[in-house]
């Protein structure tokens, strides 16, 4: 088997350059999905479960893509195909996914429209991204390895700080950064429409500048695939690989479960903590449903008898509703008592999209349905939201970009200082464990540049995430497997936020009063009792002879 041979720098640069586009539109999926589904309707309590489904089309399409990929080969080469569909899929969901509350569809369609639109972002973000990883391990030899990874780690650091700042610098230059209920302010919109097109931009570059080897020249330098020698597909057995995986490839699992689980709570939470205790973004009183005992109403507009609008946008509209005995009244004890002073049955229409006449104000919904029901049986379900058409929360929301962007600083100067630690693991725990510190400083600290503090400490957990678990399990890997090995790795990645996802609504609920504000706050200090745990399971990482001999650290950025 020949040596591979040096490539120059701009070939290195080349092979990775496509990840910055990659990458722009990860940071914008992770910094901006949960406010964009808050912006929609969703309720705070629900947040997580949108956040599913990034990490199980995470789980299937990983590794697909990776057992695939070793054994294809045309005339678009090995890796390339699958980052072509990968990145015009991707481009086409940027411009979707921001929109999703811009067509007049209820808050329950808005939502599945996102949510289909964010299931094929992942899908297709996933899909790009892993060329990208295997074209180094196919092309690069062992000594220019750690440029090339140094190389794929600033472009994916870059692409991240971009994606992040996008939206605050939009504002900066005078875009709309507030937009009416339901609806996602035209700072998030262009920063997607952007970033598609940049990505379509890295993606041609990519197609361009990278020439894989044929089947026979890459034997010829690797010598493993079987498909090389006779242009067959190689049937890998998943089952099998994971009964023979070597013990570092569950220890170092069990590390990253704590650590993506507390990462997901992190994307999920972030917006609305910082919303509530850094910038007190007004909270409004909204209504969940009527009831009579016997019907139950929702919408988010609700007619009485055709004339009187009590509900808009999910709140009381005080205006339609007479003055009360006690001025001290809420709004919703006003509409209780309105309603209790109507005699017997009246008539509710409810329905989401609607008219609005600009010069009298009157409402005609378009799509209605029609109740009947009785009005001195009024009961309210009120809960509270922070108002997500409030200065404060597009403000909080742009700022998180910023704070999202320290991490990605605190990652890279961190990086830089870990391999100078003489024990890897002492320096993976003790990252951790300042990630840990991070979090419980974030759900705590109100002043916005404050908050640099615990993201960059945050950032030193990333850095640790990212560089170790891919250099300790790379280590002890061997044969022809890799992209299969590396696919099925990011299980471990995708399965312990699929269960964050999946409990983080039930643990919101439990510090939750009914009625009152989501502490979300809270949620942050979750995350970093997680990562803690996550810690103290680096004990268990048995790394073989010659494995602590690596003179660099490669660090990249792993997708969900």
């Amino acid at each position: 088997m020949k040596t591979k041979p040096d490539l120059s720098f701009w070939k290195l640069w080349n092979l990775s350059f496509g990840f910055f586009g990659v990458q722009i539109a990860y940071a914008l999926q992770s910094a901006n999905v949960s406010r964009i589904f808050a912006t929609i309707g969703a309720d705070p309590h629900d947040l997580s479960y949108f956040w599913i489904l990034p990490p199980l089309m995470g789980l299937v399409v990983q590794p697909i893509v990776g057992t695939m990929s070793d054994n294809t080969w045309n005339r678009f080469g090995r890796r390339l195909p699958y980052l072509i569909v990968g990145a015009l899929v991707a481009v086409l969901v940027m411009c979707l996914l921001p929109n999703a509350g811009s067509f007049g569809l209820s808050i329950s369609s808005a939502i599945i429209v996102g949510l289909a639109a964010l299931m094929l972002l992942d899908t297709s973000i996933n899909m790009a991204m892993q060329p990208f990883k295997m074209l180094v391990g196919d092309m690069v030899n062992e000594k220019q390895k750690g440029l090339a990874y140094s190389i794929q780690s600033f472009l994916c650091n870059a692409g991240s700080i971009v994606g992040f700042v996008f939206p605050f610098f939009l504002a900066w230059i005078g875009l709309q950064k507030t937009a009416p209920e339901g609806e996602v302010p035209q700072t998030v919109i262009w920063s997607f429409y952007i970033g598609a097109a940049i990505l379509l931009l890295c993606v041609a570059y990519s197609l361009v500048k990278i020439k894989e080897w044929p089947p026979k020249l890459y034997e010829e330098y690797n010598g493993t695939p079987e498909s090389a020698k006779t242009g067959k597909k190689e049937k890998t057995n998943l089952v099998k690989l994971l009964r023979n995986a070597p013990s570092t490839f569950w220890t170092v699992g069990l590390v990253q479960f704590f650590c993506w689980f507390a990462f997901l709570f992190m994307w999920t939470y972030t917006t609305g903590t910082v919303a509530t205790n850094a910038y007190h973004t007004p909270v409004v009183d909204k209504v969940a449903s009527l009831t009579d005992g016997t019907n139950s109403v929702s919408g988010k507009y609700i007619l009485i008898n055709d004339t009187v609008t009590l509900i808009a946008q999910g709140r009381i509209n005080t205006d339609a509703l007479p003055a009360a005995a006690n001025a001290d009244a809420t709004p919703s004890e006003r509409l209780a008592d309105y309603l209790h002073s109507m005699p017997g049955e009246i008539t509710l229409i409810t329905g989401t999209n609607v008219a609005r006449d600009h010069q009298t104000g009157k409402i005609d919904i378009l799509e209605k349905e029609t109740h009947s029901f009785d009005a001195p049986k009024a009961q309210l379900d009120m809960k509270k939201d922070l108002d997500t058409t409030s200065e404060q929360y597009s403000a909080a929301g742009d700022w998180v970009g910023i704070l999202f962007a320290v991490q990605a600083l605190g990652s890279v100067l961190w990086a830089v200082v870990l391999p100078r630690f003489r024990s890897r693991k002492f320096s993976y725990a003790l990252s951790l464990f300042l990630g840990a510190a991070g979090f419980a400083l974030a759900g705590i600290l109100t002043n916005p540049y404050m908050l640099f503090i615990p993201f960059v400490l945050i950032g030193c957990a990333w850095a640790a995430m990212l560089a170790w678990p891919f250099t300790i399990l790379t280590n002890s890997l061997r044969g022809g497997n890799i992209g299969a090995y590396l696919g099925l790795f990011n299980c471990s990645i995708c399965l312990p936020q699929i269960i964050a996802a999946i409990t983080g609504g039930w643990i919101l609920a439990a510090f939750s009063l009914p009625g009152e504000l989501a502490p979300q706050d809270l949620m942050m200090i979750v995350a970093g009792i997680s990562l803690l745990l996550g810690a103290a399971s680096v004990y268990f990482i048995k790394e073989g002879k010659g494995s602590q001999e690596v003179a660099e650290t490669p660090l990249e950025s792993e997708n969900i």
